[in-house]
């Protein structure tokens, strides 16, 4: 008797070590994961916009390597799984961000072509009213202002949105500085007539 329970202790063990033995790392789930983080990571969109979600999804990565070198396999599941949602959010919540930025730029840029046009006129009309003020100075900000328009449409065309916006905030202070300029001079010169 006492040999039939040694023996089925033996057995009972036996199994239990073929069975964690024979347990495999799950390796579509592995694969999916790696996938999902390696495309977030070439999306430039996840990576400008989306930076927090995409270091979750790299964070789960590695976490989910640890349980499948510990051999823990379904804690390694659960973390692949994490990595593929928050790399795929990552990839979504980039394009939604993008698309806002792109859109507060172009914008930005479109309310800009206006303004530029009127404060050349307003720099003819000085002219032609043969207001006091050094031209040379005014015109240089005046190209310098043009010129940074001319970047920001090209940032904005290459889809660098944000700097797009950052340029076309210098090109509205260019306006601003440039009609100030006007505006005092013109003040000044009617207050003494």
């Amino acid at each position: 008797m006492k040999f039939l329970q040694k023996s089925l202790i033996c057995v009972f063990i036996f199994s239990l070590v073929l069975i964690s033995g024979c347990t495999k790392p799950p390796k579509e789930d592995i694969a999916r994961a790696e996938e999902a983080v390696a495309r977030a990571e070439n999306d430039p969109d996840a990576v400008n916009y989306s930076r927090n979600l995409l270091q979750r999804a790299k964070d789960s990565l590695a976490l989910m390597h640890e349980e499948v070198n510990a051999k823990r396999y379904d804690a390694a599941i659960n973390y692949a799984n994490d990595a593929v949602t928050m790399a795929e959010r990552a990839i979504n919540e980039g394009r939604n961000e993008a698309g806002k930025t792109r859109q507060q730029a172009s914008n930005a840029l479109s309310e800009l072509k206006p303004q530029l046009l009127e404060t050349e006129k307003r720099i003819e009309n000085a002219k032609a009213s043969k207001l006091p003020l050094d031209y040379s100075a005014i015109d240089s900000d005046m190209n310098s202002t043009q010129k940074t328009y001319d970047q920001a449409q090209s940032a904005l065309s290459g889809n660098r949105y944000q700097e797009a916006i950052f340029l076309s905030n210098n090109v509205r202070s260019g306006i601003n500085s440039i009609n100030q300029k006007l505006g005092v001079k013109a003040m000044e010169v009617s207050r003494k007539k």
